[in-house]
């Protein structure tokens, strides 16, 4: 068995073009089963239970339950949000679907320049040199690499802004469009009615719908092209940095969802606790008869709150500092491995130092993912309430 298991990481390391045997430092060899098969089959197996379980969930709602009657919809709004979405914004979602697909390129050639620089401006051995029929002295490639690094960051920055800019125009109409189409609903069913509940659902709570329809798409193949783009470049310099670059993520998602949503469930608890105290000293006036027995109330929902936002404070930080500290983990790998790699010759200085860059990036693009997904069921509730509040009226 165990010799099957040393002939398999024989194998892998061997597709992988390194050449794995027994001479090779006693340290590497734990590394290495680490980055090229516990963690990449950890990562398979996560993304085969995720697959079951939205398979499951979706067999469970569409078909082993009978189907219902639809719900009644507000005159102007979808049953589902994202058809509305799409509905009123299809154009507009192409154009951010094209624009974060350009960033790509750009993104790579960021990444690449670097290491062209330490390669080969860098080092006097290789000068004169011809470059597209064009001979350069040490010091003439030097600057012509950095002013195409300074272009291209540039350009990248330029991108993000147009991109965001357009994002947030795409949410402001949207986020109009809604709170219209809300308010004629209401005040077609409260004609007569001086309520004032609309306002915080106008004002507040819709927000963030209008905020994740300019998200929709461009949001998931930004930043999921991000990663992807990242990844690719660390694979072209080496493959095993490539894994090496996935090692921690199967940590990271199998803790760091779990503590989200505890401190989801605090922060929705602290939003509940704020609301009765409101509804407390809303319902306290200066003529109450038990002057003591009301700021005894008060006293203890504030204690209350404090001790909620107290957990909160702990959770927020102890998830900062463990995912500083995954985070922190990949650049040993990066160091061990790419500084073994440089040794022997494998890859040059320069993808190493292009690799801990690219690497900076990484987990930028995680944790935007990791608050798509919070937002996407976040708003989906958001905008049924909304729906059943507007038809609760008519049908109810």
């Amino acid at each position: 068995m165990l010799t099957s298991y040393h002939d398999l990481i024989h194998s892998i390391s061997h597709f992988l073009g390194h050449q794995y045997n027994d001479g090779a430092p006693e340290w590497l060899h734990p590394v290495l089963h680490v980055v090229m098969l516990f963690a990449p089959m950890l990562l398979i197996c996560l993304i085969v239970i995720w697959l079951v379980r939205r398979s499951y969930a979706t067999f469970q709602k569409y078909g082993s339950r009978p189907k219902k009657a639809p719900k009644p919809t507000v005159p102007g709004m979808d049953a589902n949000l994202f058809q509305y979405i799409l509905r009123f914004s299809k154009r507009q979602q192409i154009v951010l679907v094209f624009a974060s697909l350009m960033a790509m390129p750009i993104l790579y050639v960021t990444l690449e320049l670097p290491k062209q620089i330490i390669n080969n401006a860098l080092d006097p051995q290789k000068f004169p040199k011809t470059v597209l029929s064009m001979e350069f002295t040490q010091i003439e490639l030097l600057v012509a690499l950095c002013g195409l690094y300074l272009l291209a960051i540039s350009t990248n920055g330029l991108h993000k802004y147009c991109l965001n800019i357009f994002k947030g125009r795409v949410a402001e109409r949207f986020l109009r469009r809604l709170r219209l189409v809300i308010y004629r609903r209401w005040r077609a069913l409260h004609q007569d009615n001086q309520t004032t509940d609309i306002i915080p659902i106008v004002v507040q709570e819709v927000e963030p719908i209008g905020g994740f329809a300019s998200d929709f798409l461009a949001l998931p193949i930004f930043q999921g092209g991000t990663m992807a783009t990242i990844i690719l470049f660390m694979f072209v310099q080496e493959p095993v940095l490539g894994l090496a670059a996935l090692a921690i993520l199967p940590i990271q998602l199998i803790l760091l969802p779990r503590l989200q949503r505890r401190l989801n469930a605090l922060t929705r608890l602290r939003i509940h606790e704020v609301r009765i105290l409101g509804a407390e000293l809303g319902s306290q006036t200066a003529h109450v008869l038990d002057q003591r027995k009301a700021i005894h109330r008060i006293s203890s929902r504030l204690k209350r709150i404090e001790t909620v936002r107290q957990d909160i404070h702990r959770m927020k930080f102890f998830i900062k500092v463990l995912n500083n500290f995954l985070t922190a983990l990949t650049p040993f790998f990066f160091y061990a491995l790419g500084g073994y790699f440089v040794i022997e010759g494998r890859i040059t200085l320069g993808a190493l130092v292009a690799v801990l860059a690219a690497h900076k990036d990484f987990s930028a693009p995680l944790k935007e993912l990791f608050r798509y997904y919070q937002s996407f069921e976040d708003v989906k509730i958001r905008y049924a309430e909304v729906s059943n509040y507007l038809t609760r009226g008519r049908h109810g």
